[in-house]
């Protein structure tokens, strides 16, 4: 409970919300505005720490600056008392005296921690060595009304840590580190790929068509043109047709949205990069992979060896490469190819704990049903499960010696996919061929099948030069990074159901 509202420890949240709410008015009435417009900042507490950290006790610098941000600590001690100040860098100690503040100092005791505010005074460090701002002005910038959680107890409630990420971020330093580890990857992605040439672009948001991945969209009309819209599912065919038009090495981090179920590794809307290089395969990606997820190990948390779930791991490059069918085989002891006849794959698949083998699926999908259910979640250390059945891989182009293969790749970490990649069907006959393959799929009942794209086609047909893509999940890096197990800790605001 907090000492500074003045209320016993029984006092309830809203009492203290009206407690706080008088002291505004009080303040008004004198002539104080509690929400200013502006107020003194001169430096960052981490500014003060690097130039001033090693200083002996009891030292005095003579240098005044003024710093601001959120009291998250206070202890009034009758004429003194001792604030812990929090700004974006870190925090500082204010050491506040009537001595030094005079009347002005029953206004200080008087504040909440909660409050935001501007401090001003000499740096020194006290007799425990401790860095303070030995302060003779405090300037109110915003004054909280609500009480914050107990410090010690934290909070505890998953569900308000999720939908008050505001009140997540000001008690709890492992969620403001996980979302400083997220920044310092997503920048490094852009880096690694800056190095290298990579060009950054935006791409629509509203598709007419929702391409480039197989997953069911949401829907949206856009009144003006009546017209349905689908918000996109993935980046892919935009940026391709940016390939087309000479931008050979192209990139976007962008939001993409599936209206799909949440769990632990899915949210509705996540951030997803995707980038093609003209004159590159499945090759080039495999690489530029490596360097991705090892910059941004480097980058975000100084490392490349995480745990989960008292697991280690290391991002070091270079990565197993391992065939898909060689996986299935491994794990349920028969051979399989996307050629074999579509009966014996459906015996063995059900005897192989897949239950209902839909009217729709080919070989190739089984294949991939197989490998979902028996070989993903094994995948430990960085693996590259390659080249995947043609039927499953809509925009990949054939391996030259087996067609019903493709040059197709999926990063896989502690057994989430990571990354998805591929040499890029450039071909406009065969890229029509697969998209009417995927469109019979939809027609037959696969909601997540997708559609034939004119307009990406249209683009083929002036040209895709040999490419290679990739496609990252932003939030899962984040995650492995972050040595999280659910996307909601690395998502500041998750899609969850409304408040009761």
């Amino acid at each position: 409970m907090e000492t500074t509202d003045n209320s016993i420890s029984t006092s309830s949240d809203e009492d203290i919300r009206l407690l706080r709410l008088e002291k505004v008015q009080n303040l008004r009435e004198k002539n104080v505005n509690p929400y200013p417009t502006t107020g003194l900042r001169s430096a960052y507490a981490k500014d003060l720490h690097d130039k001033y950290g090693d200083l002996e006790p009891e030292h005095h610098t003579g240098i005044t600056h003024s710093v601001a941000g959120r009291l998250i600590l206070k202890r009034d001690m009758g004429k003194l008392s001792f604030a812990t100040l929090r700004d974006c860098t870190g925090t500082i100690q204010l050491f506040v005296s009537k001595a030094d503040m005079g009347e002005a100092f029953d206004a200080f005791v008087d504040l909440d921690l909660g409050d935001w505010v501007s401090a001003t005074g000499e740096v020194i460090t006290s007799k425990k060595g401790e860095l303070s701002v030995k302060t003779t002005s405090v300037e109110l910038l915003s004054k909280c009304l609500r009480p914050l959680p107990d410090k010690f107890k934290g909070m505890s409630d998953v569900d308000q840590i999720y939908r008050q990420r505001e009140l997540d971020l000001i008690m709890n330093e492992e969620s403001r580190k996980r979302f400083e580890i997220r920044h310092r990857a997503i920048a490094s992605v852009r880096k690694t790929l800056f190095d290298r040439g990579y060009v950054e672009v935006e791409g629509p948001v509203l598709h007419d068509e929702p391409g480039g991945a197989t997953a069911r969209p949401f829907v949206t009309h856009h009144n003006a043109l009546d017209m349905d819209l689908h918000l996109r599912i993935a980046l892919e065919l935009h940026l391709k047709r940016l390939v087309v038009g000479g931008i050979e090495k192209v990139f976007e981090i962008g939001r993409v949205f599936r209206n799909e179920g949440i769990s632990t590794r899915h949210n509705p809307e996540f951030t997803m990069m995707e980038c093609y290089e003209a004159f590159g395969d499945y090759n080039t990606m495999m690489e530029l992979t490596e360097a991705i997820v090892e910059n941004a190990a480097k980058d975000s948390i100084g490392r490349t060896d995480i745990k989960l779930d008292e697991t280690e791991i290391s991002l070091a490059a270079p990565y197993a490469k391992v065939p898909m069918i060689d996986l299935v085989r491994d794990a349920i002891g028969e051979e399989m190819h996307p050629s074999m006849d579509r009966d014996k794959a459906v015996k063995i698949a059900k005897e192989n704990g897949i239950e209902k083998v839909e009217d729709f699926w080919g070989v190739g999908k089984i294949i991939g049903e197989l490998y979902e259910l028996h070989c993903e979640k094994h995948l430990v250390q960085p693996t590259f499960v390659i080249d995947y059945p043609r039927e499953i891989s809509p925009l990949a182009k054939q391996k030259v010696d087996d067609p019903e293969i493709t040059e197709r790749f999926e990063l896989v970490i502690a057994g989430r996919e990571l990354g998805n990649a591929f040499s890029e069907l450039n071909d406009p006959i065969e890229q029509r061929a697969r998209f009417e393959d995927e469109q019979a799929a939809r027609d037959a009942g696969d909601d997540e099948a997708g559609t034939i794209d004119e307009p990406y086609l249209r683009a083929l047909e002036y040209g895709l030069p040999p490419t290679g893509g990739l496609g990252i999940g932003m939030d899962r890096l984040a995650m492995l990074l972050a040595e999280t197990l659910t996307i909601r800790d690395v998502v500041l605001f998750p899609t969850l159901r409304p408040e009761a």
